[in-house]
């Protein structure tokens, strides 16, 4: 297995506890980037906490809008800050690297008022190096076109194609506008394969309902 990066935790290094940051519809996988923009004050007290420690690791979840409220999916990803930059409104803009996700559990919430859990990692020892499992990308790619051209979105397929299987799984799973269930199942699936052919089922779908809905205007 390849190891991702010299930055990146060492699994033995991995804390027992996160700073959570729920954001509903933003989903971040192991070896992609996510960029915020940090404005709120108890996210940019976690900010300045977490650039703090040696780590520099946050819990990125989504809030689970089927349970009661304060409720967060317990499947999440944890975030390495890589890049930070404060801007003179107070803002802080962040770039996430994606480690590893984790189950949390026990939210509770800090003087700050934002919230930290308690962190298993053991079912996802595996993020931390690079998924290699193999996918079949001339379908994906085939539903893939039809996805954007039914959407109108213009795209660099040359940059596409130019990505690793992971990094082109990974980044299209974050950037499609998908639901937040979506987003989340494939968040939890286990391994490249899995989310490739989870991403191509969503992307069909997609696909059928755009057309039902235009041959109903007709």
């Amino acid at each position: 297995m390849t190891i991702r990066g010299p930055f990146e935790p060492e699994f033995n290094e991995l804390p027992s506890k996160l700073p959570i940051f729920p954001l509903s519809g933003a989903l971040l996988l192991p070896g992609a980037a996510l960029p915020l923009n940090i404005f709120e004050p108890r996210y940019l007290a976690m900010i300045r906490d977490t650039i703090s420690n040696p780590l520099r690791l946050i819990g990125m979840t989504q809030p689970n809008n089927d349970k009661e409220s304060h409720f967060y999916y317990p499947t999440g990803c944890a975030g390495r800050i890589s890049s930070f930059s404060e801007q003179d409104d107070g803002r802080i803009l962040i770039t996430l690297s994606g480690c590893i996700r984790f189950k949390a559990s026990h939210f509770s919430e800090v003087s700050s008022g934002y919230v930290v859990a308690d962190i298993k990692w053991d079912d996802f020892k595996d993020d931390l190096s690079i998924d290699e499992s193999p996918i079949d990308r001339k379908n994906l790619t085939a539903i893939l076109r039809q996805y954007f051209d039914a959407k109108g979105f213009q795209v660099d397929w040359s940059q596409l194609e130019s990505c690793s299987d992971e990094k082109l799984v990974s980044t299209l799973s974050m950037i499609c506008p998908f639901d937040v269930a979506e987003k989340q199942a494939l968040l939890e699936v286990q391994d490249l394969s899995g989310r490739a052919e989870l991403l191509t089922t969503i992307l069909q779908m997609s696909c059928h309902s755009d057309s039902y809905v235009e041959n109903a205007k007709h």
